[in-house]
């Protein structure tokens, strides 16, 4: 009999995502938020791992933040070991610093609508990024008291935006029409203009066609293989894109798009199992192929894109949550070690 997964537990706040440090091997962070985000308070959790009994450290919640709105995610900074941002749901953007005890050190008001998703760029380590169901991606830094860049990616939900690990200048965004986008900050209306409030970037370098009515939950690019990425979303699949592979919009088969951008991207993979909208996607930062992918059907599943012929993808199923799963992530430091979160206020540890 498998010895339980170590859990915490923060009755009255439905986790939405939970995010390692790039400084600490045994720090987390939690955004969460009560009434599972539909209106009231949020809370950002801040957890530690201690030593304990067999291969799996257990989790200690060291100090928690109250806000006026659910905060959906968070993201540490990359400068400073002590600080991250999180993107609430009355739009606002929060700096904080764990050292401190009580309030932010800096909020941003910018999104008109629920601020959705947050990244910190590990190349360009003083620049973060925010989306939101205003259907912009903002960048920002720290010492800012305004945006740098709104870059218009959907006319609807932006629901994740993320910046490449290997080129400074890419950021890829997925959102509810079903599409994945990845914007060149180089673009020539950026640099004539670079800011949030004259010149908002629009066309994206290159876009992945949706399939189907299907909206675009999460996604994320694969540490190792450049311009490949993963995404998932409403109707269930894990579908993995080899970008490299374009062709010019407007060209024969090329499908919609905006003028002079690139559209296409090959589909390496298309796996299945999950039984409702998948809300998160994660690559391996050990494993070219691996990734965790987190569900409304209560699981969290590790998956191989290189398995052998005539064995399925999936490697793992974590079924120990008792209400949807909408966050996943791997340690930087410990591999294998995989932290989830869901809206039954629990954050549960397992090693793959």
């Amino acid at each position: 009999m498998n010895a339980p997964s170590p859990t915490l537990q923060t009755p009255g706040f439905a986790h939405f995502s939970v995010a390692w440090s790039p400084f600490h091997n045994n720090r987390l962070a939690v955004a969460s938020s009560a009434n599972y985000g539909l209106v009231g308070n949020g809370r950002l959790h801040l957890v530690s791992l201690t030593s304990g009994r067999g291969s799996l450290p257990s989790l200690k919640l060291d100090k928690q933040y109250p806000t006026q709105d659910g905060l959906y995610d968070a993201a540490w900074s990359e400068i400073h070991e002590n600080q991250l941002v999180t993107a609430s749901g009355d739009g606002s953007i929060r700096l904080w610093d764990v050292t401190l005890n009580d309030l932010p050190i800096r909020i941003w008001h910018e999104h008109s609508r629920e601020a959705f998703s947050v990244d910190w760029s590990n190349l360009k380590k003083d620049v973060f990024c925010s989306s939101s169901w205003d259907g912009t991606v903002k960048l920002w830094t720290p010492d800012r008291a305004h945006s740098i860049t709104t870059l218009h990616a959907a006319q609807g939900c932006v629901y994740q935006a993320l910046f490449s690990p290997h080129h400074p200048d890419l950021v890829a965004s997925c959102s509810a029409d079903g599409a994945l986008k990845i914007f060149d900050l180089r673009a020539p209306s950026l640099l004539a203009a670079p800011t949030s409030l004259t010149n908002p970037l629009s066309t994206p370098a290159l876009l992945v066609p949706p399939r189907g009515p299907a909206e675009m939950l999460t996604l994320d690019w694969n540490k190792y293989r450049p311009l490949v990425l993963a995404g998932a979303g409403t109707d269930k699949a894990i579908r993995v894109w080899d970008c490299r592979m374009l062709k010019v919009a407007g060209g024969p088969g090329s499908g919609p798009g905006p003028e002079n951008t690139l559209v296409g991207g090959v589909c390496e993979a298309d796996m299945l199992g999950h039984e409702y909208a998948v809300r998160k996607v994660q690559w391996s930062p050990h494993h070219a192929d691996v990734l965790a992918t987190a569900s409304y059907d209560m699981t969290c599943r590790i998956w191989s894109t290189n398995s052998p012929p005539g064995r399925p993808p999936l490697l793992h199923i974590q079924d120990a949550h008792t209400e949807f799963v909408v966050g996943c992530s791997w340690s930087l430091y410990d591999e294998g070690l995989l932290a989830s979160c869901g809206w039954d206020s629990r954050v549960i540890l397992m090693r793959m």
